[in-house]
């Protein structure tokens, strides 16, 4: 079967009903844009997890519409070819109507093809009034890290049967309100699974085991980058701390012992 390119939100749905699995990765600046471009990665999402990986904040809630906005940017200069998803911040839809609708027209004209907000519960309307003006919303359910005070810290989501069921009913409901896809964070397999089955739009999950339609994990985690980081769900595909700090070391020790810069490498 030949590979389906994500370039909008049909093709979301498209590899669904194909079967074909749908990767996503974070990406926040223009250099690892550049790269993820030039990859057979469907689609990048500018997280407001940003806050943490690039800012050093130990949550989301500190990214706010200016900072998603500027990396936003960023990212479009890097990746022409990549559908792009930007991440509205923490409060930026919970105010006055016309604030968030302001809110996501601001993610837009940076050039991001879709916005992803958290939680239903009180955005169904906002969602449905967004997708009727010709905006892409991607839902996100289950751990919501714009919320981990109210949840109580970073964890697994509908365990009991009333929160599952709650969970349920909030797919549901983003689905009618015309979300194109969801991402499913850090619930148990077999409700993710449940949840999949039960939507016609594609889930993607994140900590939501193997039975969803996609998977996305922050791009700084897949590269371990942060070693000190990995919940269970990460699975470090490079040892990228420990390279970056060879590299490092080399030109140190190239500098200091003369070798660098050669010949080849210096101006006549």
């Amino acid at each position: 079967m030949t590979p389906i390119k994500v370039q909008s939100v049909t093709d979301f749905q498209l590899k669904k009903e194909s079967g074909q699995k749908i990767t996503m990765v974070t990406c926040y600046d223009s250099w690892s844009a550049k790269l993820l471009d030039a990859s057979p990665i469907d689609a990048l999402l500018i997280g407001d997890s940003l806050a943490m990986v690039q800012h050093g904040h130990k949550t989301t809630l500190p990214a706010n519409l200016a900072m998603m906005a500027l990396h936003c940017e960023a990212v479009v200069r890097g990746a022409p070819h990549q559908f792009l998803v930007g991440d509205l911040p923490f409060m930026s839809y919970r105010k006055s109507f016309e604030s968030n609708v302001s809110a996501a027209e601001t993610l837009m004209r940076t050039g991001v093809h879709a916005v992803k907000l958290e939680g239903a519960d009180g955005n169904i309307e906002l969602i449905k009034h967004l997708v009727q003006s010709g905006i892409p919303i991607m839902g996100h359910i289950g751990l919501t890290p714009q919320s981990i005070y109210q949840m109580g810290g970073f964890r697994v989501q509908g365990k009991n049967p009333k929160a599952a069921e709650h969970l349920k009913n909030q797919a549901l409901a983003l689905e009618d309100a015309g979300c194109f896809s969801i991402v499913l964070e850090c619930v148990p397999s077999t409700l993710a699974q449940a949840v999949t089955q039960s939507l016609s739009i594609p889930t993607i999950g994140i900590g939501a085991g193997a039975n969803t339609d996609g998977q996305i994990l922050v791009l700084h985690d897949l590269l371990g980058f942060n070693q000190e980081f990995q919940p269970k769900f990460v699975r470090h595909y490079l040892n990228g701390a420990e390279l970056f700090q060879k590299a490092i070391e080399s030109y140190v020790r190239d500098t200091h012992e003369g070798h660098f810069p050669s010949e080849k490498e210096s101006y006549k």
